[in-house]
Parts: structure tokens; C-alpha cells; sequence
């Protein structure tokens, strides 16, 4: 049995934390030990994992640049478990991961990236400092490096990552889980008071700069002056009323009423087959959950060409440039008058596409196939 310790920076709501949690759900627990520690809380999707039996730790470090005491911490940790495999799960855990795991005693460490946007605009001056360093100590402290989507990889490389350590392994999707569920999404409707024949235009993510809710919100007051009965839906984590600058802008538009916003939601397949139109309006994105789940829910989707987007959605949606909210009114208005037959259709061969290129099953494998040559 192979023991392995994923470390992660933390286990909030998000694309790498949810990859993590959905690996764990389908490991081989027979050839596979595993442990998770998160560098600072347990969060939300700590106790998901640990719901499973999953034994998980949290240290309680600060976020920012990493404290070497707790590098030194960690170290005196892995010597008493002596994992044979250490994954490590966002940059401070790649970078903490590695320090720790090479004064523990030389344990082999798989890095992982899950971002392709490092600009100024949507990443903390401490954040680029990590990636800097990761890039210098890329070249010897992980065994392997493995990215989410290509543009992640793209993105990395002439930042000074060492490219023969790369190796891109998309995220997975429960297709068992994450299926059209009508009952799920009549329940949606019924409780948002939306009518079944009312078009429906939503997102799923946690208020961050780099989903541009913003850039979907100025698309959403282009579509309603073509087509007013339109409604729109947003949730995840801080996706509330009580978000005061999210509030402030939709209340701007003077269409607060045709808006949802719903929070963290646990019922993202239901969510997922209200829509009528899936939507990732992101200026930056390593590769997409929130497009995949809505895909293999049977939704077409439109999305903004960041990160592996475009690749994930194919024929079976529509991809326009990022921040251009002209782009994804046109987008969002394409897809309402092709009409029901046709976006099912679209639905259906996105769910297809998802099964062919992203099943939960095959991206484990992959990731058990890596640990058993690295170990």
C-alpha cells in the first residue's frame, strides 16, 4: 500500500480543493493510503473529505509569503508519518511541500498547478512571489509537476518551470453525480419563483476577482434590451445579497429583480439543469469545474477563452474573448433563439464530450498510474 499525504494551501470552496476532494472519493483506498493536510483551516471541503474517512490535518499557518517555522513544522511532521509520496496542491503548498518534504528526508514530491492568469490585476504581489520561487526550485525539488490544462503548462514555462517535469492531467467529473436531473432543477425553479419556460442564464463561483462577475453582469443588461424576460443566476461562495460591492453593481443596472443570487448551493446538478445557458465569464482560469459539471448536466455553455475553455467546451457552446461583455450578450442571444431542440442537442453532445475526455474514472487512473512510478 502506497501511503500518500496531499498537501494543500487551504480547503476553501474552490477548483483545486474540489479535484482534490473528488480524487480522494474515487482512490483505491486497497494500493492507496491516503492523507490530506491543509496549510492553514479545514474548511468547507476538509470536512467533504473527511466525511469520507479521509484523515485530515490543518496546521493553521498564516496565508502569504510561507513562515519557515512552519516549513520546519511540517518537516518534524512528515519525518514521524514518512509518507512515501507527498502532492501538493497550489503554489505555497508546491513550494512549503517541497522545502519540507526534501529536510524530512528526501520523501519524492508530485507538485500541482490549477492557475494560467499570474497578471497583476487578479494575483497578490505575495502570490507572484511564490510562483518566482517555485519556478527556481522547480528544477529539483518535485519529482514531477502535474497541470490541470495545457494552458496552465503554457502559462508556466517561460516563467522558469522545468518543462521536462511537466505532465497535464485535466480534472475529472463524476458523471454519476454530475447527470440532468430535471426534478433537481423544477425544485430550483420552484423555489426562485422562475417559470418553466423562462430562459435562464447562470454561473456558478466564489466571488474572486479573476470570475469577473462583473463582466457577466454588464452582458446580462445588454441581453435584457433585446430580450427582457430573460433572468439570470449566480452562486457560490460570497454570491449573496449581503456582498455589498456585488450587490451595489447589480442594483446599478436597475434589473436587481431579474437576478438570484444564492450562495454556496449543494445541489449543483439540480442548479446545473435549471439553466438554460451555462456561463464562465473568467478573465482567468487554469481549467473550468464549474463548465465541466455544467456540461455533463446536459447545459451548453458560453465561456470566455481563458485557460483550457475553449478546449473543454469545443463545438458544444459558444467561447468569446474575456472582459468583451458585448462578446457574451451576442453569445447568450445566439443560443436563446436557436430555440429548446437545438441547445438539448448542444447539451447532449456536451455531456458526451465530458464523458469522452473527462471522466472522473480515467483522470484517477492517471493520477494512481504517476504515484505508482513516483513512489
Amino acid at each position: 500500500m502506497i501511503r500518500i499525504l496531499h498537501l494543500i494551501t487551504g480547503l476553501s470552496t474552490g477548483g483545486a480543493e474540489m479535484m482534490l476532494y473528488k480524487l480522494l472519493s474515487a482512490t483505491d483506498r486497497i494500493r492507496f493510503k491516503p492523507v490530506v493536510i491543509s496549510l492553514t483551516d479545514i474548511g468547507p471541503v476538509g470536512e467533504k473529505i473527511q466525511a469520507m474517512g479521509v484523515p485530515v490535518h490543518a496546521l493553521g499557518m498564516s496565508r502569504g509569503v510561507p513562515n519557515p517555522a512552519g516549513i520546519f513544522t511540517l518537516a518534524r511532521w512528515l519525518w514521524q508519518a514518512k509518507p512515501d509520496l507527498i502532492q501538493t496542491w497550489m503554489y505555497h503548498a508546491d513550494l512549503v511541500g517541497g522545502l519540507a518534504a526534501r529536510f524530512a528526508g528526501n520523501i519524492p514530491v508530485v507538485w500541482g498547478i490549477h492557475h494560467s492568469n499570474l497578471d497583476s490585476e487578479g494575483n497578490k504581489r505575495t502570490t507572484i512571489w511564490t510562483v518566482k520561487t517555485c519556478a527556481r526550485f522547480s528544477h529539483w525539488l518535485p519529482v514531477k509537476i502535474v497541470c490541470c490544462s495545457e494552458a496552465s503548462r503554457r502559462v508556466h514555462t517561460p516563467l522558469g518551470y522545468d518543462p521536462d517535469r511537466m505532465v497535464v492531467i485535466p480534472n475529472g467529473f463524476d458523471l454519476n453525480l454530475f447527470k440532468p436531473d430535471l426534478e433537481g432543477g423544477d425544485l430550483v425553479r420552484q423555489e426562485l419563483g422562475i417559470h418553466k419556460d423562462t430562459i435562464l442564464v447562470g454561473m456558478a463561483g466564489r466571488f474572486d476577482p479573476q470570475k469577473d462577475h462583473l463582466n457577466f453582469i454588464k452582458a446580462a443588461v445588454l441581453l435584457q434590451k433585446d430580450i427582457p424576460d430573460v433572468e439570470f443566476l449566480l452562486c457560490g461562495d460570497d454570491i449573496t445579497w449581503e456582498n455589498q460591492k456585488l450587490s451595489k453593481w447589480i442594483d446599478g443596472t436597475g434589473l436587481s429583480k431579474y437576478f438570484h443570487l444564492l450562495g454556496r448551493r449543494n445541489d449543483i446538478p439540480g442548479i446545473m439543469t435549471a439553466l438554460n445557458i451555462g456561463s464562465s465569464s473568467s478573465y482567468g482560469e487554469g481549467f473550468s469545474n464549474v463548465v465541466g459539471e455544467a456540461m455533463a448536466c446536459g447545459t451548453p455553455c458560453v465561456v470566455t477563452d481563458v485557460g483550457d475553455s475553449a478546449l473543454i467546451v469545443g463545438d458544444t457552446g459558444i467561447v468569446v474573448p474575456p472582459k468583451d461583455p458585448d462578446a457574451m450578450a451576442l453569445a447568450w442571444k445566439k443560443l436563446i433563439k436557436i430555440g429548446k431542440d437545438k441547445r438539448q442537442k448542444l447539451g447532449h453532445d456536451a455531456r458526451l464530450r465530458i464523458r469522452e475526455n473527462c471522466s472522473l474514472p480515467a483522470v484517477v487512473k492517471r493520477y494512481e498510474e504517476l504515484y505508482k512510478c513516483v513512489a
